[in-house]
């Protein structure tokens, strides 16, 4: 989240009509922003949610000072990284880093493990929310995320956060739809051959909230995309009717054998206002084709 949207978010705050409506703006809070020092200095959110510490409604107070905790924390981590990057930098002879003027400081270590990656494996906590269900859901889709990956323990988690709060928010409390929308993430993601699904989860580029809206076609792996697509367009040819004869013309060229002994039909495959779709198949080589 940028500065401009944490402003917005925080006039939701000011303005929410009723404790649910607080309580959804505070789960996307914490799910979605990641605090920096900079960052809570200038849009002074830090402030803004600490008054709800002391809010009448009990899950607010309980989940503002679980954020704030954690906020807290992840600041302090950045800066100890920060000193400690730092001090490696002052300590290094000036030949040596004369020698690597192109090194990336932004680099990320790959995180090797030496058992099964899960939350406890990795020595993380999921004890995160005041709902038990809810960190037993991120605790399934941090397990998820982290098959095959060397991708560090605090990213994936950061991931699993963001996918179990875009489907509470939309949920808005642990219900058995709810249940059911974590166990099918949970079963697409860790599958061994979907590994572009995780990591496209864990870096970002599918969002929380777009990942909770894909079908499991969607989700699935590329190569079983590609099946479906052909058994898909393998259909189409099979679906000619009873009223679509099949002629052979010489006024096609096959793409893949150049011979122009082609058998064709047409029929309609989209909205009646559309031209029709004409199937052709080489009776040479086999060679199947349509176009519209």
């Amino acid at each position: 989240m940028n500065v401009t949207e944490v402003r917005t978010t925080m006039k939701e705050l000011d303005n929410a009509p009723s404790v649910d409506r607080l309580l959804e703006i505070l789960e996307s809070l914490n799910s979605d922003f990641k605090p920096t020092e900079s960052l809570l200095r200038e849009t002074k959110l830090g402030v803004a949610v600490n008054k709800l510490r002391t809010h009448t409604d009990s899950r607010v107070a309980t989940l503002v000072k679980t954020m704030i905790s954690r906020w807290k924390d992840q600041v302090s981590a950045q800066k100890q990284a920060q000193a400690r990057l730092k001090a490696k930098s002052a300590s290094k002879p000036a030949s040596e880093t004369a020698a690597k003027p192109e090194a990336k400081a932004d680099s990320r270590a790959s995180f090797k493990a030496d058992k099964p990656r899960n939350a406890k494996n990795d020595g993380i906590s999921t004890n995160i929310y005041p709902d038990k269900v809810r960190n037993s859901c991120v605790d399934v889709i941090y397990t998820a995320l982290a098959v095959d990956s060397t991708e560090q323990p605090q990213v994936i988690l950061e991931a699993a956060k963001r996918v179990e709060g875009a489907v509470y928010a939309h949920e808005k409390s642990a219900t058995p739809t709810y249940r059911t929308k974590m166990r099918s993430l949970f079963m697409n993601l860790k599958d061994p051959k979907n590994p572009g699904l995780r990591t496209r989860v864990v870096s970002g580029d599918i969002s929380a909230e777009r990942l909770r809206t894909m079908t499991p076609q969607e989700m699935a792996p590329e190569e079983l995309k590609k099946e479906i697509e052909q058994i898909e367009k393998q259909n189409l040819f099979k679906a000619q009717g009873a009223k679509e004869q099949r002629a052979v013309t010489d006024r096609f060229t096959c793409g893949k054998c150049k011979q122009k002994k082609v058998s064709y039909y047409q029929m309609q495959t989209r909205s009646a206002d559309e031209p029709l779709t004409t199937f052709c198949t080489c009776e040479n080589c086999g060679n199947r084709w349509k176009f519209s």
